[in-house]
């Protein structure tokens, strides 16, 4: 990884040992300007990992536990007569005037209050009473989601899905780096330890940066044909979308230019392809009971889809 992106997840690190894997795949969907969903069990580090980012990136950042109870103005905002004036006042939400929106447990909140993200998600706006607003640049949701089938929890709708970047889990730590955390935590929160490494400026300059990496049609029909295969696979009721495939190549680019590369290859989507694509492939309800999973078939699909050509 190129230095700046190398400093950021060694800040990173500091609360999160072990798991610079997960750490570089959230830092390169940030690169894409996209939003990320971390799902996993309870207590491993979800809440942790996206704080610590919005420190480590310069970030200005709210936090929004999502209960039932939470309604879509809570997020968007609303407007209210003023009784001075007599007109309409707009109230900010929790989505206006901040760079990085944490989501915590997302799949506890209502439907409709899930379905207010949708237009902030991909638009980079909201709209309230008829008027559109446009949130800060960069936008970027984080959000955490247990796993579901536990108390109180829902699946989030498809096109809820499909506006994630990326599906992340972070996984128990392994023993050595368990025993590292118990000994930070004995006398403080590693968090309060991470500085500021980016602005937030750097951040923006680095999303163009890798906005302009060069993708060479070889690469871009390579995707083409993975998406393709999906669609047609006879186990699968919904394929990767047309979002997903723009997802895929802005994932590979960005990958490219963390890794210092003016121009990204067909193994740079093969890398991104399971995080990026695993949450957006619905298999049919008789493949799963035959034991067939997302990722047998996406690895299948590496298989059978000849890759890209990288001298073309």
């Amino acid at each position: 990884m190129r230095p700046d992106v190398t400093r950021v997840a060694d800040e990173l690190e500091k609360v999160l040992s072990g798991k610079r894997q997960v750490i570089e795949k959230a830092l390169l969907a940030v690169l894409s300007d996209g939003h990320i969903l971390l799902e996993d069990v309870p207590g491993v580090g979800k809440t942790t990992l996206a704080v610590a980012l919005s420190r480590a990136l310069g970030l200005t950042s709210r936090r929004v536990q999502f209960t039932p109870d939470v309604l879509p103005s809570d997020l968007v905002g609303f407007s209210m007569v003023d009784r001075d004036s007599g007109s309409l006042r707009y109230h900010p939400g929790a989505l206006c005037g901040v760079n990085l929106v944490l989501g915590d447990e997302i799949n506890r909140a209502a439907s409709k209050t899930q379905s207010a993200l949708l237009e902030a998600m991909e638009e980079r706006q909201i709209t309230v009473d008829g008027q559109t607003r446009p949130l800060e640049r960069p936008f970027l949701v984080i959000a955490t989601q247990n796993v579901v089938g536990a108390a109180g929890t829902q699946p989030l709708p498809f096109a809820q899905l499909e506006r994630f970047m990326m599906r992340l889990s972070i996984g128990y730590p392994d023993a050595a780096a368990q025993m590292a955390l118990l000994k930070a935590r004995q006398t403080a929160n590693p968090l309060d330890s991470v500085e500021p490494v980016l602005t937030r400026e750097q951040v923006l300059a680095l999303q163009a940066e890798a906005a302009q990496v060069t993708v060479k049609d070889a690469v871009l029909d390579y995707i083409t044909r993975l998406t393709e295969a999906s669609r047609t696979h006879p186990a699968v009721e919904v394929g990767i979308s047309p979002r997903g495939a723009l997802s895929l190549c802005r994932a590979a680019k960005a990958l490219a230019c963390a890794e210092g590369r003016d121009y990204a290859t067909g193994e740079d989507v093969s890398r991104m392809f399971a995080d990026v694509c695993g949450h957006r492939v619905l298999l049919k309800r008789q493949a799963r009971n035959e034991g067939l999973t997302v990722s047998g078939l996406l690895g299948e699909l590496l298989s059978s889809v000849p890759a890209a050509d990288r001298r073309v």
